[in-house]
């Protein structure tokens, strides 16, 4: 089929939808695998059958495909600022991860748990999703170690390492608020990893030192702030972040 007869477009139907801690846009790890937290996939009908999954529990990992439904635009920019350059240089969307893509569609690997049901209902329970609650998944895949491991692999040099997570200290009110929640720990270590990969946009760097930020995770709002070594309280030794109070949504 020469190019010319090619459809101009395509429609798929979400095969499943996700069910995360990340609440909004805000907050989300960058990548995927960066802060192990669980989620689930859902199965809508008619992809909701065991048959469809039958051998899928062999394999330790998948690959998600999904669309960025917060992302839609009508229109789209070949260069976009990738926030590990601090969002001050532009590369080309293709050369990106960038949400902001002609055609709104994400890969993300994450780690397989269990496959369970709940009445009518199919989960898929995983861990080290990067993805909104809410995400419509379009497919899942098997990873593939002996395809998809590339040793000689290489990338560009401001990506071919994750950034180093920033210390998270809790204030004693913050500690405080923690001792009321159910699975404290869980929570406790979800807030930690998530704000140690410092969710704030990046022009937010050098501006604004003293600001105080909200996000939600798991149904609670926290709320923390960023200080150098020069403004940290407590006698914080390095640039961290500090968790100051967790309140239900």
């Amino acid at each position: 089929m020469s190019s010319s007869t090619l459809p101009n477009s395509y429609t798929f139907q979400p095969i499943g939808i996700i069910e995360s801690p990340y609440q909004e846009k805000f907050g989300v790890p960058r990548q995927a695998n960066l802060v192990a937290a669980k989620s689930r996939i859902r199965l809508l009908a008619p992809y909701n059958t065991p048959d469809a999954l039958q051998g899928l529990t062999e394999f330790s990992h998948l690959w998600l495909h999904f669309v960025f439904h917060l992302c839609l635009r009508q229109t789209w920019k070949p260069k976009v600022r990738p926030p590990r350059l601090g969002g001050n240089q532009s590369l080309g969307v293709f050369a990106t991860r960038s949400s902001f893509r002609p055609n709104p569609i994400g890969l993300s690997l994450v780690r397989l748990e269990s496959i369970h049901t709940d009445q009518q209902d199919i989960y898929i329970e995983i861990r080290g999703a990067d993805l909104v609650a809410g995400t419509p998944i379009l497919d899942i895949k098997p990873y593939l170690p002996y395809a998809d491991i590339q040793p000689q692999a290489h990338a560009a040099t401001w990506a071919q390492e994750a950034p180093d997570p920033l210390n998270v200290h809790w204030t004693p009110e913050a500690l405080a608020n923690l001792q009321v929640v159910e699975e404290m720990q869980n929570l406790y270590e979800l807030i930690t990893q998530v704000l140690a990969q410092d969710p704030r946009p990046a022009y937010h760097h050098k501006t604004d030192p003293h600001r105080v930020y909200g996000v939600k995770l798991s149904g609670y709002n926290v709320n923390f702030c960023y200080r150098n070594s020069e403004q940290a309280p407590f006698g914080a030794p390095r640039p961290c972040i500090w968790v100051l109070a967790i309140k239900p949504l």
